[in-house]
């Protein structure tokens, strides 16, 4: 058993895939029209990160509700933790793409971190060996 996929709304489909292949280095995995329960066309859009492991379906928020959830899904806590080999190298790489660090590099007991704001506003943890 395995966990698949976790859902990220989105206020829209190509920014978050291009933040999440372009500046995380995802890979998109599928991309796929698709219907609404009532008929409304979508897509079925899965980022992974590289390697595999458990991916991202990027959802474009329907309706005011779910467009509430844009950026707050974790309700301003980090909810996305996104392991790397070098955190500080990482950490510059996204900078100079643009990324917003709410939080810079620190040395915690279980590793380097770094937090930082997705495409639609959710706070990651960046996380590496220290």
């Amino acid at each position: 058993m395995r966990l698949d996929l976790v859902t990220l709304v989105v206020a829209d489909y190509d920014p978050a895939v291009a933040f999440f292949t372009e500046v995380l280095g995802f890979e998109l995995t599928e991309d796929s029209p698709s219907l609404t329960n009532d008929g409304r066309p979508k897509r079925w859009v899965v980022v992974r990160p590289p390697g595999g492991g458990t991916g991202l379906l990027l959802a474009r928020a329907d309706g005011e509700h779910q467009a509430g959830a844009v950026g707050d899904q974790t309700h301003g806590r980090v909810g996305f933790f996104l392991r790397v080999d070098d955190v500080d190298a990482t950490h510059r790489r996204m900078a100079a793409a643009g990324v917003e660090f709410v939080r810079p590099p620190r040395t915690e007991p279980y590793g380097r971190v770094a937090v930082f704001r997705d495409v639609a506003g959710n706070l990651w943890d960046l996380l590496g060996p220290a």
